[in-house]
């Protein structure tokens, strides 16, 4: 930090106060949820709001509701005024990014997050940590994001500017290679202009945004957000791809108890640890596959309310054909019914059953 300062001069020392140097997470709170897609906002004291608490999350919250989306803001800490309804948020104050990488994967696993919005960087290039290492150790990051979580959509933006000449110069060398990095990716990964959404007159201090910034920022990330309309949707499980499905009332997955692989083996809720007996596989058939050959299946293609949900020896019937719906729910192609969690459980050893769709948590799924 010292050999920082000397090198960008006594005008940045009320920069480096201003992203400190915390190497701590904000104590975990009691999260704030309405049931709504969950949204990480990933990042470091621009994501927390310095200077504006709640930063760009006030607009970008105020524009999602606007219009009618049911959002749940996610992460350890929180903060801002009460016109951000949800304050939920992993933005950490003097935060690299080696720092995020070494914590996200139980971030993830704790909050399971459907979109996350990731602007991360400037304190590594304030601070010349190893700054030609910078765009690798983001990309680090990513590959880390899309192993643990791989159906999220995951937004990467180049950060916003700096009126500091030598900073600004590697902010601009930096957001350079984000494009390259984030088109290796995959299709979940999008890239995010951030870097022109606001100008240097839009800066309280160099570096982190006014109120009329951030509310710009905002205004960027809803641009995002709306050109990937399933981002603010639960996330299907996609077709081939072995997922966890969880259920975001309880943060709990679809889980086969004790492991089991015996046809009959009773589906339950369980904490999500991404054993062999919560990855499953969607297939174009409609089938939920699980540990290879066997399937989720409808206890004797019943359709009665309670009816069991098990696994089977995967035999193509239409007890082992499921649809999945925008809403998250999953329907069972004999019945019409929902899979559903018995008495809107929330506890390790929910049982998993078909019941009559109502619309409400306990039949909501999305995939992980």
């Amino acid at each position: 930090m010292r050999r920082t300062l000397r090198r960008l001069g006594a005008a940045a020392l009320s920069l480096v106060l201003a992203f400190g140097v915390g190497v701590t997470a904000a104590a975990p709170v009691v999260a704030e949820s309405n049931g709504g897609v969950r949204v990480m906002p990933l990042g470091d004291s621009i994501t927390d709001g310095y200077n504006v608490p709640g930063g760009y999350r006030i607009n970008l919250w105020q524009r999602m509701a606007a219009d009618g989306h049911t959002v749940d803001f996610v992460g350890s800490g929180s903060n801002g005024p009460d016109s951000l309804g949800d304050h939920d948020h992993e933005g950490h104050n003097g935060w690299r990014i080696d720092q995020l990488d070494a914590n996200i994967v139980g971030w993830l696993r704790a909050t399971t997050p459907r979109t996350v919005l990731l602007h991360i960087g400037h304190n590594d290039l304030n601070e010349n940590h190893d700054v030609p290492g910078a765009p690798a150790r983001l990309s680090a990051l990513i590959d880390k994001i899309r192993a643990t979580a791989p159906a999220v959509e995951l937004f990467v933006a180049q950060v916003i500017p700096s009126t500091y000449p030598e900073l600004e110069e590697r902010v601009r060398a930096y957001n350079a290679a984000i494009p390259g990095i984030v088109a290796e990716k995959g299709p979940r990964t999008h890239l995010v202009d951030m870097y022109s959404a606001i100008t240097t007159a839009d800066l309280a201090d160099g570096v982190h945004p006014t109120a009329a910034g951030y509310a710009k920022m905002g205004d960027r990330w809803y641009e995002a957000l709306r050109s990937v309309p399933g981002s603010l949707r639960p996330a299907l499980p996609p077709v081939g791809a072995a997922v966890s499905l969880v259920n975001p009332q309880s943060n709990r997955c679809l889980d086969v108890s004790g492991v089991s692989t015996t046809p009959g083996a009773q589906v339950h809720l369980w904490g999500c640890h991404g054993g062999t007996n919560q990855r499953w596989t969607r297939t174009a058939a409609g089938e939920l596959r699980v540990y290879g050959d066997r399937c989720l299946d409808v206890d004797g293609n019943r359709t009665a309310n309670g009816t069991k949900i098990q696994i089977w020896t995967c035999n193509g019937t239409t007890a082992q054909r499921f649809t999945f719906n925008a809403d998250g729910s999953i329907t069972g192609a004999g019945s019409g019914k929902c899979l559903d969690l018995t008495a809107g459980g929330t506890a390790n050893g929910t049982l998993v059953q078909l019941y009559q769709c109502n619309g409400t948590g306990a039949q909501r799924w999305t995939g992980r």
